[in-house]
């Protein structure tokens, strides 16, 4: 019998929205080699945020380089490796050279907004084929907005050299041999072009928005073979968008689980099967696809997570807030009220909203913890939606950054009055894309877990209900 600590290792390469990392996971699920590299992300406007591509491909091969070296070093053959990505971010770049022709849009950035009002009383159908309410996040408007104000992107396509969509397709051409022009169904998904049940890009969509088909990359499962990386006989056998694969970080989708991922974004996903549900509030979206089938998801999104706290540091000139957060949790016990419209209020309630207020004022801790609380808000608002549906949630499994404060895991388990399940796996989005690219036998749910018990909290309830008065959701 071998020994699975012997086997190939298996490399996961995550592009997030502040970092790039490289890892590799042996056959039962334990990081053997990792490195990382800051991205930063450039705020024009509360609308304009962009990313260097130059920046992020140069950090990410470098974190590559640096896990293959250590990796050789130490005698770990890599069989397989998988790739995960930010979603809704798009780019645009020269067909042959790969040379970027616009920076990173990043999918917070909304300056597209405008496009989608002529698109208004089309909604619904696009809602039918996409499984996405018209959102400037998205990547359709963005590519849009690319195409008609870039003159780079504007001369290739005149040229015939114009390739754009999403940041996923731009990060597989400089990594994969032969620099191919592919893309992945979760990440194709996320640019509001694809038709879900077909998984493939639609006609209808690219007509509504007025773009072309030959300027994408073409479509694939998230389970496929990509293209062996650049210099490397290492193939690409998983590319996902960055939520999708972190619900993978325990391996097997289990169900009557409520997964929150609570990183710069906050992303709630619980699995339906092998066919969307149109919700009218929520997404519809795709764990998973093989050439044979997909597993769909029902899905909300918390724009205002991570980036709340990163928006009080910047309005305040504070650093560390999150860390100083896990002191201030237990002590403060009347906090305002926060009004969370950080990036645009996302599902189920779909728009802008006001101008970030708190109800009444506080000092530094009361309103930092204020801030964190209405993040929990907005996932309890979701978590309502989805069970509404008649699916069953049992308990709530967390990851991401923010998911290491214990405050914030006791204050969702008494909110939603659900156990809360949080895993030693802090970076589950590379360790979910490892396990959908390398697929091992063994068990990688087997960690150690901390348990949150629901508490009666009357205080955090008042609050909840007066959040959601504020917003005008009953």
């Amino acid at each position: 019998m071998s020994d699975p600590a012997a086997d190939p290792h298996i490399l996961a390469l995550d592009v997030g929205t502040l970092s790039v990392r490289a890892s590799t996971y042996d056959q039962l699920g334990k990081v053997r080699v990792a490195a990382a590299r800051p991205l930063g992300l450039e705020r024009h406007s509360d609308t304009e945020i962009e990313q260097d591509p130059q920046e992020l491909i140069g950090g990410l091969k470098s974190t590559l380089q640096d896990v293959l070296a250590q990796s050789a070093q130490e005698g770990h053959p890599i069989g397989v490796a998988g790739l995960s990505t930010q979603r809704s971010s798009v780019i645009a770049w020269h067909r042959q050279t790969g040379e970027p022709l616009s920076p990173v849009l990043s999918w917070q950035d909304r300056r597209a907004a405008h496009y989608l009002e002529r698109l208004s009383n089309q909604a619904h159908t696009i809602k039918g084929r996409s499984g996405l309410f018209l959102s400037p996040h998205y990547g359709a408007s963005k590519l849009r907005w690319l195409y008609d104000n870039c003159e780079a992107v504007q001369a290739a396509a005149r040229s015939g050299d114009l390739q754009f969509g999403p940041l996923a397709a731009f990060v597989i051409h400089h990594l994969v041999e032969g620099r191919p022009a592919i893309v992945d169904h979760v990440n194709a998904s996320r640019t509001q072009l694809m038709d879900l049940e077909q998984r493939n890009w639609s006609a209808d969509l690219l007509q509504r928005f007025r773009l072309q088909r030959p300027l994408l990359p073409a479509c694939q499962p998230t389970q496929a073979f990509f293209g062996c990386l650049a210099g490397t006989q290492i193939p690409l056998q998983a590319v996902n968008g960055d939520q999708n694969a972190a619900i993978h970080g325990l391996g097997k989708l289990d169900e009557g689980t409520f997964i929150v991922n609570v990183g710069t974004g906050a992303f709630v996903l619980l699995a339906t099967g092998d066919r969307p549900i149109n919700h009218p509030r929520l997404l519809a979206s795709i764990a998973n696809s093989t050439p044979e089938t997909a597993t769909y998801l029902l899905e909300g999104t918390v724009n205002g997570a991570g980036a709340a706290i990163k928006w009080a540091e910047e309005q305040w000139g504070e650093q560390n807030l999150s860390q100083r957060l896990e002191e201030w949790l237990p002590v403060v016990k009347d906090p305002p009220v926060f009004v969370n419209t950080i990036g645009g209020l996302g599902s189920p309630l779909w728009t802008e909203g006001p101008t970030p207020y708190f109800n009444q004022d506080g000092d530094l801790a009361q309103k930092s913890v204020a801030i964190l609380e209405s993040i929990i808000f907005l996932l309890q608002i979701n978590l309502e939606m989805m069970t509404n549906t008649g699916q069953d949630v049992r308990r709530i499994r967390i990851s991401g950054g923010l998911s290491a404060l214990d405050g914030l895991c006791q204050l969702l388990a008494d909110l939603t009055q659900r156990l809360v399940v949080r895993s030693e796996v802090t970076q589950a989005t590379s360790r979910g894309i490892a396990w959908l690219a390398g697929q091992p036998k063994y068990d990688w749910s087997e960690l150690a877990n901390d348990y949150f018990l629901p508490r009666q909290n009357r205080p955090l309830q008042a609050r909840y209900r007066t959040f959601c008065s504020l917003l005008g959701w009953q």
